[in-house]
C-alpha cells in the first residue's frame, strides 16, 4: 500500500543569497524522506534580474544557472549542475520534485524600445487615464546576450507584452497598457482592480500566438531537461486561464498524466477556485487559500472562533482531489505581500488539520519547519511538526469519522488499515483556555489497546474500552494525536 505523501515548500523568502540552496537540498534529501516528506516544491530555477533575486523577477527562462548573465552564473540558489545533483538526490531518496514556474511577466530587459501606450488607473485597469495614446521608452527587448541563442533563439520585444510599469523616457512608474492591433488586457483573468492581467514588470501577452508557442516549448524543454515531476504555477489568477489549460495539457501530453500541477490562485472565494479546477478538467490542483484564511482567523480569534466551521468554504472540503492544504508560505510570512502568518499557539493544531485527515495533498512550509531568516527571524518548529509527519506517515490511514461538533473542541478518528501495522489514530484539537476531551469510537477490535499521545503533550495512557470507545483529552489551546505506539516504543 502506498504511504501518505506530504509536500514541502523547500524555501522561504529570506534565504541567504549564497548560491548554496541546491546543495542544502541535496544534503537533506534522505533526512526529509525519513521524516515523511515525499515531494518538494522548489523555488524558481530560472535566472532573475540579479544573483540575489528570489526568482520571481524572472529574466531568462532558459538560464538555469548556466550562463554569465545579470552579473552572475548561478541563480540565488546555485548552478544548473548543483540543481541537477539536488534533483537526482531527491529522486534517489524517493522524493518528487516540483519546480516553481513564473510565466506572468519578465524583468531586467537588455534594451529599451519606443512604443505607444495608454496609462490606466492602477485601482481600475479598465479606466484609461490618458486622453490619447502616447509614446514611452520601455525596457521590453530581451536578447539574452550571455546565452547567445542556446536552447532558444526567441527574442522578446514590446509586441509580446501588453503592459509595463516604467517609462524610461520620463523616468516614472505607472500602469501602461501597450497599444497595437488586437492589444488589450486579457479577459480570462481575475477581475480584481477591474482586470488583474497586469501584476508587475513587463506583462506577457498570451493572446499572441508566438508567445503561447514559445512558452509551451519552454515548459516542455525544462521538464525534460531537469526530469522533474511537476510544476507549481505562480500567480495564475493574472494569466489567461485558457492558456493555463493549454499549457498543462501540452506538457502532460509529453511528460505523462502523472506530471503534477499545483497553481497559486490567490482567491479566497470557493466559486472562483471551482471554476479554475473545472476549466482545466481537474488537471490542476490548487493551494487551499480559503482554508488558509480560516486557519488564520482561528489562530487570531482564539476561543471566539467556532472550530466547527474550520473547513467551511474550503477546497479540501469541496474538491478534495484537487486540494493542496497549507498553513503558511513565502508570501504569507511576516513582512511579505500577502502577510497572514498564523499565531504561534495554533501552528501545530493547524498542521494537524492539514496533515492527518484523509483528503488533500498537504504542504509544509520550510519557514515553519526550519525557521525564517532576515531582520526579524522566526524560530522553526521542526520538533512540533515532526511527530505530525510521523503520524501522517505511519498512523493516519483508513476511514475517517468526524467529531467536529463543538465550537472549542473538535476531533476525528482514522480507523487504520490492515496493510499498515498498528495504524489508526484519534486527533483532538482545542482552542479555549479550559482544554477539553472527546469521546470517540475507534473500533471494537481495538478493545484493550493502550494508546499514547504522539505529540507528548499528554502523558497518560488511554485504554480503549470493550465497546471500542474511549475519551481522549486535549490541553488548553493545543492538539493531541492518540494512537497505538510502535512495538519498539511500547517495549
Amino acid at each position: 500500500m502506498e504511504r501518505n505523501r506530504t509536500m514541502m515548500q523547500f524555501f522561504e523568502w529570506h534565504l541567504p543569497p549564497d548560491h548554496k540552496h541546491w546543495n542544502r537540498l541535496e544534503e537533506r534529501a534522505k533526512e526529509l524522506k525519513e521524516a515523511g516528506i515525499g515531494a518538494v516544491w522548489i523555488p524558481p530555477v530560472t535566472k532573475g534580474i540579479t544573483g540575489e533575486d528570489n526568482g520571481y523577477g524572472v529574466y531568462d527562462l532558459y538560464d538555469l544557472g548556466e550562463f554569465d548573465q545579470k552579473g552572475t552564473i548561478p541563480t540565488k540558489y546555485g548552478t544548473k549542475e548543483e540543481l541537477e545533483n539536488a534533483i537526482k538526490a531527491c529522486h534517489d531518496a524517493g522524493i518528487f520534485v516540483y519546480i516553481d514556474v513564473v510565466m506572468n511577466h519578465k524583468a531586467g530587459a537588455d534594451e529599451k524600445e519606443t512604443f505607444a501606450v495608454v496609462e490606466v488607473d492602477g485601482e481600475n485597469r479598465k479606466n484609461v487615464l490618458s486622453e490619447k495614446p502616447f509614446d514611452i521608452e520601455g525596457w521590453t527587448k530581451f536578447t539574452f546576450p550571455g546565452r547567445k541563442g542556446k536552447y532558444s533563439d526567441f527574442i522578446w520585444t514590446f509586441e509580446h507584452f501588453n503592459g509595463t510599469d516604467y517609462d524610461a523616457k520620463k523616468d516614472r512608474t505607472g500602469v501602461f497598457r501597450i497599444e497595437g492591433e488586437l492589444k488589450s488586457w486579457n479577459e480570462n483573468v481575475d477581475d480584481e482592480f477591474g482586470n488583474y492581467d497586469f501584476l508587475m514588470f513587463s506583462n506577457i501577452d498570451y493572446s499572441h500566438p508566438k508567445v503561447r508557442e514559445e512558452m509551451i516549448r519552454w515548459g516542455k524543454w525544462m521538464a525534460e531537461t531537469l526530469d522533474c515531476d511537476g510544476y507549481r504555477l505562480d500567480a495564475i489568477k493574472h494569466i489567461d486561464h485558457v492558456f493555463i489549460d493549454e499549457f498543462t495539457k501540452e506538457v502532460q501530453s509529453e511528460r505523462g498524466d502523472d506530471f503534477f500541477f499545483v497553481g497559486e490562485f490567490w482567491v479566497p472565494d470557493l466559486k472562483d477556485c471551482a471554476s479554475m479546477i473545472e476549466e482545466t478538467e481537474g488537471r490542476i490542483h490548487l493551494f487551499d487559500v480559503p482554508l488558509k484564511y480560516n486557519l488564520y482567523s482561528a489562530s487570531h480569534e482564539g476561543a471566539k472562533y467556532d472550530l466547527t466551521k474550520i473547513f467551511e468554504g474550503s477546497i479540501v472540503e469541496n474538491y478534495p482531489q484537487n486540494a493542496v492544504p497549507f498553513v503558511d508560505n513565502h508570501d504569507t510570512q511576516p513582512g511579505e505581500s500577502l502577510e497572514s502568518f498564523l499565531a504561534d499557539w495554533f501552528k501545530q493544531s493547524a498542521y494537524a488539520l492539514i496533515l492527518l485527515r484523509k483528503d488533500g495533498y498537504p504542504c509544509v512550509f520550510y519557514g515553519d519547519y526550519y525557521g525564517i531568516e532576515g531582520e526579524k527571524p522566526v524560530k522553526g518548529k521542526k520538533e512540533a511538526i515532526d511527530p505530525l509527519l510521523y503520524s501522517r506517515l505511519h498512523k493516519a490511514y483508513g476511514d475517517q469519522d468526524d467529531y467536529i461538533d463543538h465550537p472549542n473542541t473538535i476531533g476525528w478518528v482514522r480507523r487504520g488499515v490492515k496493510e499498515i501495522e498498528r495504524s489508526g489514530c484519534a486527533v483532538v484539537i482545542n482552542n479555549s483556555e479550559e482544554g477539553g476531551e472527546k469521546k470517540m469510537f475507534v473500533g471494537e477490535e481495538r478493545a484493550g489497546e493502550n494508546w499514547v499521545d504522539f505529540l507528548k503533550t499528554r502523558k497518560e495512557i488511554i485504554e480503549i474500552g470493550e465497546d471500542g470507545w474511549a475519551v481522549f483529552p486535549v490541553n488548553a489551546g493545543s492538539v493531541s494525536v492518540w494512537g497505538l505506539p510502535d512495538l519498539d516504543v511500547e517495549e
